[in-house]
Parts: C-alpha cells; sequence; structure tokens
C-alpha cells in the first residue's frame, strides 16, 4: 500500500495542473492578431515560439527513447 500513496498523489498533483493549465484555454482569443497596435507581431513572436518548443520537445522524446533502447539492448 506504500508504493501506491506516491503514485496516487503524484498523479493528484499532475491533474491539477493539467486543469490549471487548461483554464486560459477557455478564452476564445488570447492575442488578436488583427489590432493596429503591432499585436500581430506578438502572435507571430509566441507561434513561433510554440513551434521551437513543440520541435525541442519532439528532439527531447526521442533522444529518450534512443537511450532507453541503448540501455534495454546493453542489459539482453
Amino acid at each position: 500500500m506504500r508504493s501506491v500513496r506516491p503514485f496516487a498523489s503524484a498523479a493528484l498533483v499532475v491533474a491539477a495542473l493539467l486543469v490549471g493549465a487548461a483554464a486560459p484555454a477557455g478564452a476564445q482569443q488570447l492575442v488578436d492578431a488583427g489590432g493596429d497596435n503591432g499585436q500581430g507581431g506578438l502572435a507571430f513572436v509566441l507561434m513561433a515560439v510554440m513551434v521551437f518548443l513543440i520541435g525541442f520537445s519532439l528532439l527531447f522524446m526521442d533522444r529518450v527513447r534512443r537511450r532507453r533502447a541503448a540501455q534495454q539492448d546493453e542489459h539482453r
């Protein structure tokens, strides 16, 4: 029973973080790209940051996958 308790508490924390992070997604338009005050530039910068974050996360996940595959091959 002791090994389940840390897992359950970690799952609860992750669930709370996901709900908290999803709350701003309820807004229909966080950045107005059509405004006259240079907000189109902000929208572009935010999109570029998002694209780079997704790319880096894909590269990181591939690196982790390759390391695990190499470790499994060493143990065989």
